[in-house]
């Protein structure tokens, strides 16, 4: 087919003209001399993304999944108990994956629309006097039902509480698109992912550990050889890895890093929640609803839309790749067949947007949704243009 693909998919994102040159390099050694010119550099940008200055930043040839488990099995022991909040699919195989590590997981059961409760926490802490639970699971973006949580009330719950567990939150689908404050909000493990926010393909994932955590390292006892903390550390201070790193993806950061940095992270924010905007003002001309139950749960990186009874949103996905060569997010697990997902995090504009608005607007009326064509994407240029790039409004001149 001609032209582009249109990927809005909520991950793997468009991956920027520059950073795709970047990684088309020579292969080195990346044991040679010159090798910490490009890695050590990393290390420190990347902490600016995070927002800590205390905390430490570990790159992993992982997705996200990796960076989960080292997260987990580099602070906690076998039978530690968890206190996690389960409310889609990610939070759901977050919680899964603890508990194949042997962990005691506390689950609390919100409902897919809605996130991580603050209240529901602090009163969980508060009663755990003898401070059995040693972690606190939030995942901040709900990629499967587009939902993003405050991180800084569950900080403010568990202060409250006065308990000291660890604080892991999940920022895959947040981290260099959504604000994010490890140090303000202390956060002790924080993780992201190479193919959301930071614009690069699959295969890099993050951790970003706080003192408090790194000193929980020392003394955890779950098994953990690829993804040990210690390990990293060691060939880190000096720029190397401890096995062979993802040398073109590294390359690749380093672009994309330069690329946020250039627009400045708190524009890159901006841009998301304007973009997004975008997106729910489409979602209500439609006459159709998104899968948060509440505004105050919208992500500005992914919008879930739920299709109306008796169509199957797969048939909607399932149209608009083979027809109009555009990929849409499916539903996921709970909400499987109810929902198709937009994207829009990463490397996109407004007019990328209206593009995909407008695929999905045909391939709804092609499945039996009643949409006005045009009424989407009518109602996204109205919320376009009564703002600027980075969202503010615009002066009368």
């Amino acid at each position: 087919m001609a032209g582009r693909h249109f990927l809005f998919v909520p991950g793997p994102t468009n991956v920027p003209d520059r950073v795709t040159r970047a990684m088309v390099v020579p292969m080195e050694d990346h044991r040679s001399p010159k090798f910490p010119e490009l890695t050590l550099p990393l290390f420190q940008e990347l902490k600016k993304v995070f927002k800590t200055t205390d905390g430490q930043v570990f790159i992993f040839p992982s997705s996200g999944t990796g960076a989960w488990e080292s997260a987990l099995t580099n602070t906690l022991s076998p039978g530690d108990k968890v206190l996690a909040s389960r409310f889609g699919q990610f939070s759901h195989l977050w919680i899964d994956l603890a508990q194949r590590h042997g962990l005691d997981v506390q689950v609390l059961e919100e409902e897919w629309g809605t996130g991580v409760k603050p209240d529901k926490i602090e009163e969980i802490l508060r009663a755990d006097k003898s401070h059995q639970i040693k972690a606190v699971l939030a995942v901040h973006n709900e990629t499967a039902t587009g939902v993003t949580s405050d991180i800084g009330a569950v900080r403010k719950a568990m202060d409250a509480a006065g308990h000291p567990a660890l604080l892991y939150v999940d920022g895959v689908s947040s981290i260099a698109s959504l604000d994010f404050r490890a140090d303000e909000w202390r956060v002790d493990l924080a993780i992201a992912g190479s193919q959301k926010g930071l614009m690069l393909p699959a295969g890099l994932g993050f951790v970003c550990a706080s003192p408090k955590a790194l000193a929980a390292s020392k003394t955890a006892q779950l098994k953990r050889v690829y993804f040990d903390f210690d390990d990293m550390t060691k060939a880190n201070a000096t720029g190397y890895f401890p096995y062979t790193p993802a040398l073109p993806m590294l390359y690749g950061l380093r672009e994309a890093l330069k690329i946020l940095f250039e627009e400045g992270l708190e524009n890159v924010f901006a841009r998301h929640h304007h973009l997004a905007g975008g997106v729910r003002a489409a979602v209500k001309a439609w006459g159709l609803k998104t899968c948060a139950k509440e505004a105050k749960w919208d992500s500005d990186t992914v919008t879930a839309i739920l299709t109306p009874p008796g169509i199957n949103g797969a048939d909607v996905i399932s149209t608009g790749y083979r027809r109009y060569n555009i990929s849409l997010g499916a539903g996921l697990s709970q909400v499987a067949g109810k929902v198709f997902r937009i994207g829009h995090l990463g490397d996109l504009n407004e007019l990328m947007v209206l593009g995909a608005l407008a695929g999905a607007e045909m391939a709804m009326a092609d499945n039996g949704i009643d949409v006005k064509l045009g009424s989407g994407v009518a109602a996204a240029q109205t919320h376009f243009r009564a703002s600027n790039a980075v969202g503010e409004k615009k002066s009368a001149a």
